[in-house]
Parts: structure tokens; sequence; C-alpha cells
């Protein structure tokens, strides 16, 4: 079972893991990848989208993070608008 952040800056809503990500990618890192994204970490994103996740938080919007597994695996953890789910992908799923 996946454990998350238990004070987030925002809810996940429904966790949901590609088949791809979860072919590729081990459960520590969308464990750790899903922890430092509800913590507000954003990964390896520039701060154009850094910035647009800040103001996503204030005034609602979708939150994007980016990551590398531990084998060197891009991959994006995504928080809808709505807070109504978040989608661990690999770009290629998106």
């Amino acid at each position: 079972m996946l454990q998350v952040e238990s004070h987030p800056k925002f809810p996940a809503g429904r966790v949901v893991v590609t088949g791809n990500a979860t072919e590729s990618l081990s459960v520590e890192d969308i464990a750790i990848g899903l922890a430092r994204h509800l913590r507000g970490d954003w990964g390896e994103l520039e701060a154009p989208n850094r910035q647009a996740n800040e103001g996503a938080l204030l005034r609602g919007g979708r939150l994007l993070s980016a990551y590398c597994s531990r084998k060197g695996l891009r991959f994006w953890i995504i928080t809808e608008p709505d807070r109504s789910k978040t989608t661990v992908l690999l770009p290629e799923d998106y």
C-alpha cells in the first residue's frame, strides 16, 4: 500500500497510476514522488511551471510535478484542478 504525506498542501483525491508507470516505476519511487508532490516540492520543473503551480495552489488549477526514478526514468504527477484525482504517469502516457 502506498503511503502519502500526512500533512499535504492540497488533497490528492483518488490516486491513479497508469499501467506503463506501474510497470516501469517501483512502488517506492511512486510513494516518494507522491509525498514530494503533495508537499509542494515540484521536482524538476522550470521556474515558470513552478510559479504556475504556486498560483494554482492559491487560485485552483492543475498541479504538475516532474521527477526521476532511482533508475533515471522521468515521470510526472498531475493533480486535477478540482483535486478529485492525482495521476502518476510517464511523459509518453500523456
